[in-house]
């Protein structure tokens, strides 16, 4: 058969290939057509990159707010040495223990020495919040304390004994320290845990040590201070400062695609046009509402839900700390995570008894109605809370993990505090709610912010065994009147 034949024969069967039927009978796009569709090719890479980049920038939101209010620099270590209230905005911070946190720089100092004190409960991450290694109960010290030697991505150099010995994925690194406060009458008592973050140590690894810098600890307590990721035009901006900075290395060559495609390439001008800009602008709107919208529907799978017959959540709903569940990287629940919250590490992922911590949190009330501060709720932990450590209660916004910010600056109650009324039974009673009811005690009560709907967090540090098989369980919340 000659071609001349086999051309006749397919044409009169009238066939082609399904692809060339699909698009215009193989003819291009009328223009318009296809400047529409990469201008939203656009578009939906930018939303990609929101979505993936969102933990990077929830760390340099707060390197940037810290460093603002506190100052920069690898020895300078603000420590929360009053607790942490509504009045520092970060995603869900924890107002039961002293924090104490830091951003670290290995390219302007080479490799670090971080001398940890003994009874930490902490991480290294890198600026994806990877986690580099746990410090303290679950980390290689085992709340001994310890010398952390934080070595760069780049670095070729020799490698001390003598050291726990970790190379960061970036030269950014976050210190996130947290030490526990003693029981007291009239709240928890802060000195010791205070003490204990303030022996701390950072240094660089090779400088003479008459010329380290003598540590700074600025109490980060009682200020107005803005950790939070921007919500603007700087996303794009710190983003591309962060590409520009960091090695290629420490974006996943695919991500560094996706980023490319929208104009972020390291080492080259991000000069997005009218209407590219328009298209970011809107981006940086839209994205935050769809990961809102996941955690507002629930996940298909149901896996977020840590009972059947209860409404808390785990936030992490991962197989790991690194959002991997079997065969695939978990990037929404990794994006609900960090539109909320801070850090992940094993210790808060493991089933470990006695040394991890736990986080069940819930957004409904026992019917399924999301919680709304404009009402009255009652929530009874039974006896006997499986932490070693300590618990904690406390109230979150939903749309980013900030504390309430109702005029009761601290929304958090927890055990180290003696002064909050326990049954007989050893079970508590506790009360949410824009005024405080009757029977609720002074202490025993959260404050709300009326037409703002929130999210209630049990914390479980040194969590046990009756966690784990879920004969111990908080109740879930009941709207009273």
């Amino acid at each position: 058969m000659n071609r001349k034949q086999s051309s006749s024969r397919t044409g009169s069967q009238g066939k082609a290939p399904p692809l060339v039927e699909q698009i215009n009978n193989g003819r291009w796009l009328d223009p318009g057509e296809a400047k529409d569709l990469l201008e939203e090719l656009y578009y939906q890479r930018a939303i990609y990159a929101y979505m993936v980049m969102l933990p990077v920038l929830n760390t340099i939101g707060m390197r940037d707010g810290s460093e603002a209010a506190f100052g920069g620099g690898n020895h300078v270590l603000p420590i929360w040495k009053d607790r942490m209230d509504s009045r520092c905005w970060v995603p869900t911070p924890n107002a039961d223990v002293i924090y104490s946190m830091s951003y670290l720089d290995l390219k302007e100092s080479g490799p670090l020495v971080v001398a940890a004190p003994g009874n930490v409960i902490g991480m290294f991450t890198d600026f994806f919040q990877r986690t580099i290694t746990d410090v303290g109960l679950i980390g290689p010290d085992r709340a001994r304390g310890g010398l952390y030697l934080l070595l760069p991505p780049d670095y070729d150099g020799p490698e001390p004994q003598g050291y726990f010995t970790f190379r960061s994925s970036t030269y950014q690194v976050l210190l996130f320290f947290r030490t526990i406060m003693s029981p007291g009458a009239d709240g928890p008592e802060t000195a010791k845990a205070v003490a204990a973050a303030e022996q701390t140590r950072v240094y660089p690894l090779w400088e003479e040590e008459k010329n380290v810098k003598p540590m700074k600890f600025p109490n980060g307590s009682g200020k107005q201070v803005n950790m939070m990721y921007p919500v603007d035009m700087d996303f794009w901006k710190k983003l591309k400062e962060f590409v520009d900075y960091e090695p290629a290395s420490a974006v996943p060559a695919e991500t560094s695609g996706v980023l490319a495609s929208i104009g972020i390439i390291k080492g080259k001008p991000f000069s997005p046009d009218k209407q590219q800009k328009e298209m970011l602008a809107k981006a940086v709107q839209v994205a935050p509402r769809m990961i809102l919208a996941r955690r507002q529907l629930g996940r298909q799978d149901k896996r977020e839900r840590y009972y059947d017959d209860r409404q808390y959540q785990n936030t992490w709903a991962s197989g790991t700390s690194e959002w991997l569940q079997d065969g695939y990287m978990d990037i929404d629940q990794r994006a609900c995570y960090f539109q909320i919250a801070f850090s992940s590490a094993s210790a808060m992922v493991m089933r470990t008894l006695g040394a991890g911590s736990k986080y069940p949190f819930t957004t409904q009330d026992n019917k399924g109605e999301f919680l709304d501060g404009s009402n009255h709720y009652h929530l009874h932990l039974p006896p006997d809370p499986p932490a070693s450590l300590f618990w904690a209660v406390t109230a979150y916004n939903i749309t980013d993990g900030t504390m309430t910010g109702a005029p009761q600056l601290l929304p958090s109650i927890n055990s180290l505090d003696e002064s909050v009324a326990r049954n007989k039974d050893g079970s508590i009673d506790l009360w949410f709610g824009p005024t405080r009811p009757d029977k609720a005690p002074e202490s025993n009560w959260i404050q709300t912010v009326p037409e703002r709907n929130f999210l209630a967090a049990v914390r479980l540090y040194g969590t046990g065994v009756t966690f784990f098989d879920q004969s111990w369980k908080p109740d879930d919340l009941v709207k009273i009147k």
